[in-house]
């Protein structure tokens, strides 16, 4: 072999011996991202922690990541995290300076989430991290985001009938049959938390926003179990509020790109409902039967033509505002060649 061949031999041979950047980066790449909104829990973190690595190591070969996301805890919660912190740098910690509610922590969370799989839970332990491979191989079968139902709940007997019927209004309102909307234990594919925009207490609505936007969304059943720790952070105040936001959810969505659908057809039927009261009061005037100047039902027909054309006069402002901004439309797309 002359000089030249030795030559290209041995460069032959270094660059087989060079690391592959794509190979590399696989195994680099974290698998699964939980992450933990948590507000006063300091009793059950630890407890967590030991369930969630038990569970995760092998189930990713090691390559997750775990994101506590501290709401503004009084208490020793931050601590007891930075103690699992210390014992496995896989565990992390966002600190709010003040409770901000679940859904800024599940907002600051899916932002530092880095695997290919999202997965969010409760830090009381009623959320079991045993089912977060069920939930994986649920994603694995062709489904964006995937939520876990608590069939058998271990809750106050005022939560669990007031969710009842909180999950059968916004199943019947936002078209999507689920059971439960708002259980904590939720698995995502990363390019939803990424595309999702979560406010206000919108978190009980993230299977509706990304059903919305074009994902495929189901549930499982999953375990459940009493609360061990602390007390519940549920009020009933939180009842009212989460019908409010399903307002707001549906008109931010559904109806984002046609405004004058929704007031439009509201607005047009208390207009023919007003039109008919009126039509029925001059019929018997007509006929003499009645005096419309001694009729508050009069005044009621018009006050509803009125307040109808007020609402269809909204939704006409509405389609004005977004023909002009049309083109600053995100559009969620699945693919591209």
């Amino acid at each position: 072999m002359n000089e030249k061949q030795n030559s290209k031999a041995q460069n032959t041979q270094k660059a087989s011996q060079k690391p592959n950047p794509s190979t590399q980066k696989a195994s680099n790449e974290i698998i699964i991202s939980v992450v933990v909104p948590l507000y006063n829990e300091e009793d059950s973190i630890l407890e967590l922690g030991g369930k969630l690595e038990k569970v995760l190591a092998p189930l990713t070969k090691n390559r997750y990541e775990v994101i506590f996301v501290d709401d503004g805890s009084t208490d020793g919660s931050r601590a007891k995290i930075r103690e699992l912190h210390n014992r496995n740098s896989k565990f992390h910690c966002i600190s709010f300076r003040r409770n901000y509610g679940k859904s800024a922590a599940l907002q600051v969370g899916f932002k530092e989430a880095r695997g290919r799989f999202v997965v969010t839970m409760d830090a009381d332990l009623q959320d079991d991290p045993e089912e977060i491979p069920n939930l994986i191989k649920k994603l694995n079968e062709g489904y964006d985001l995937v939520s876990g139902w608590k069939k058998k709940r271990y809750d106050p007997f005022i939560k669990v009938w007031s969710s009842k019927l909180f999950n059968l209004v916004t199943s019947w309102v936002s078209g999507i049959r689920l059971h439960d909307f708002n259980c904590g234990l939720k698995a995502y594919k990363n390019v939803v938390v990424k595309r999702l925009n979560v406010y206000g207490e919108m978190h009980r609505y993230l299977p509706v926003l990304a059903h919305w936007d074009g994902f495929k969304v189901t549930e499982i059943p999953i375990k459940h179990h009493p609360r061990k720790y602390g007390k519940s952070k549920f009020g009933a105040g939180r009842f009212i509020k989460g019908f409010l936001d399903l307002l707001t959810v549906m008109i931010t969505t559904r109806y984002m790109q046609r405004p004058l659908h929704f007031f439009g057809t509201i607005g047009t039927l208390i207009t023919f409902l007003g039109f008919i009261v009126n039509l029925y009061l001059i019929i018997e005037w007509f006929l003499g039967k009645t005096y419309l100047s001694n009729r508050p039902l009069l005044l009621f027909g018009i006050t509803l033509i009125i307040f109808g054309a007020q609402l269809i006069s909204i939704g006409l402002l509405g389609e004005m505002n977004i023909k002009s901004l049309a083109e600053k439309v995100n559009y969620n797309i699945k693919d591209k060649f």
